[in-house]
């Protein structure tokens, strides 16, 4: 049974980090590319990271870029995004994908809120 659980969520004022995680099990972790993405009320959901198999390439959308870092333990099954100088317009579900093989898995999503 292949899960994806995101968790690391939470309220968070401007300017605070969040670092999330996402657990994977039912499948061979290290063989998929990881993926974060997110959704903000009345918005399409949207590419926030990206990081190959191996962890040796990422890319980034542009509004995180040099503020979010994605991360993965290939040995943890697990794959992170670190979240600095947080914003407003960061606030969203955030989700985890993986993808390959033909075969593309989603977590439920965690809720990052940036608010004072």
């Amino acid at each position: 049974q292949v899960q994806l659980v995101e968790s690391g969520g939470g309220l968070v004022q401007p300017g605070g980090s969040l670092r999330l995680s996402c657990a994977a099990s039912g499948f061979t972790f290290s063989i998929y590319a990881m993926s974060w993405y997110r959704q903000a009320p009345g918005k399409e959901r949207e590419l926030v990271a990206a990081i190959t198999s191996a962890g040796g390439s990422a890319n980034y959308a542009h509004s995180v870029k040099g503020r979010f870092t994605i991360s993965r333990d290939n040995a943890k099954n697990t794959v992170y995004l670190q979240m600095n100088s947080l914003k407003p317009e960061d606030t969203a579900v955030y989700y985890c994908c993986a993808t390959g093989w033909g075969r593309e898995y989603w977590g439920q999503g965690t809720q990052v809120t940036v608010s004072s």
